[in-house]
């Protein structure tokens, strides 16, 4: 598992404390049932915060699981190097 994807499990269990490591690398709005709007908004602020860089606030509704967000940090790190 890479730095970056451990850093990205530790941000979503700061939102959703109740699940383990495999839930969180599962979860999505479907299947995390407090998972609403209120709590992508946080979550991209955390890990915009950890991870020094702006989401744009059109493509949050895109982001609905953990592997959104993976592949959305990903893209970000492709574009930066």
């Amino acid at each position: 598992m890479s730095d970056q994807e451990q850093l990205l499990i530790r941000c979503f269990a700061s939102i959703f404390p109740g699940l383990t490591e495999e839930e969180i690398q599962n979860a999505s709005t479907d299947s995390v049932g407090i998972w609403d709007s209120l709590s992508t908004v946080t979550l991209a602020s955390v890990i915009q915060e950890e991870f020094s860089l702006e989401i744009d606030p059109e493509i949050l509704p895109r982001l609905d699981s953990f592997e959104a967000f993976h592949d959305y940090l990903l893209r970000y790190s492709e574009h930066q190097a």
